[in-house]
């Protein structure tokens, strides 16, 4: 599945220790077959992302009060 700026997304850990993250694409810095993503994760850190197979789904917008 292929994501674009502005999606929110949920990264699942590689390890069961830890639980999955949450983010928001920034920006397509390659597309498809073998993407990479900029994401602003929620903790306010950014990194470029290469997901695995399964490893990124689109997630509802977090609500804050």
């Amino acid at each position: 599945m292929a994501f674009s700026p502005g999606n929110h997304i949920l990264a699942e850990a590689e390890s069961t220790d830890r639980p999955a993250r949450r983010g928001v694409v920034e920006e397509v810095v390659r597309d498809e077959p073998h993407p990479r993503y900029r994401i602003r994760w929620d903790d306010g850190h950014e990194s470029i992302y290469t997901p695995a197979a399964g490893a990124l789904t689109l997630a509802e917008p977090v609500r804050r009060k």
